[in-house]
């Protein structure tokens, strides 16, 4: 797919690591002209990066007006998020109401801007990582699983929105991934393995194709939907888990 988005401009929310960082760095590789928006970088990117808290609609609404100043949008990318543990009577209201703001609220905030650049242009494409917990229940796992939902269910409506005006919204919905928020699960020498194997207390499925997805393997997809590859593909919800949820 070399040069697959020459001369196209993409943001990408969320990458200044992990799967947004791997999309990010994709898109660049492919010749698009990329930004980069996120809470924190660290060290250089090869990409254009803007420091934003995308849970605050102010930051937002100013971060995007500089940026559709200065070229056209075709590609939006939307992989921020935030990963809360706890049981959920145990959970404390600042970590649901923070899953919340930034795993739906930083995609709502985005959304709001974009919409009318997108339906006055009539074309683009709009990819939002959600999660795998957003279709199978996860122990201790409530804030995380209902945002990636409502996230879900936020986004299909979005594409049904912008449809009659030509721009294709998907979203992909990742298993398990090598990235700091997976390892902040992985608290013995042998977690990965008893992953791959499964859970029975927390999950009940191992991944059947037996090794954690790596991020670019998740890039990979967000670069298809993306691409006039799909130019028919709209609305869709690809689970990338390795057959984890056993297509539910």
């Amino acid at each position: 797919m070399a040069g697959l988005f020459d001369g196209k401009n993409v943001w990408v929310t969320g990458a200044g690591k992990g799967i947004g960082y791997a999309t990010a760095l994709a898109f660049h590789q492919q010749g698009a002209t990329v930004t980069g928006l996120d809470l924190t970088f660290d060290g250089a990117y090869p990409f254009a990066t803007e420091r934003v808290d995308i849970a605050d609609a102010g930051q937002v609404a100013a971060v995007c007006a500089t940026l559709t100043a200065r070229s056209r949008l075709d590609v939006l990318v939307n992989a921020a998020g935030i990963l809360r543990m706890g049981a959920t009577d145990e959970l404390s209201q600042a970590d649901w109401q923070q899953t919340f703001a930034v795993n739906v609220g930083g995609a709502f905030n985005v959304y709001q801007h974009v919409m009318p650049l997108f339906r006055a242009q009539q074309s683009g494409a709009i990819v939002t990582v959600a999660s795998d917990a957003a279709h199978t229940p996860r122990m201790g796992m409530s804030a995380y699983g209902a945002s990636k939902a409502a996230l879900k269910s936020l986004t299909l409506t979005v594409g049904l929105e912008l449809a009659p005006f030509g721009v294709r919204v998907n979203l992909v919905s990742p298993g398990s991934t090598d990235t700091d928020m997976q390892r902040t699960l992985w608290v013995t020498e042998d977690a990965e393995q008893r992953r791959i194997a499964g859970f029975a207390e927390q999950f009940k499925l191992g991944i059947p194709l037996g090794k954690i997805a790596k991020p670019y393997e998740i890039a990979n997809t967000i670069l298809f939907l993306a691409s006039d590859q799909a130019s028919h593909i709209t609305l869709q919800d690809i689970v990338i888990d390795g057959g984890s949820t056993l297509g539910a």
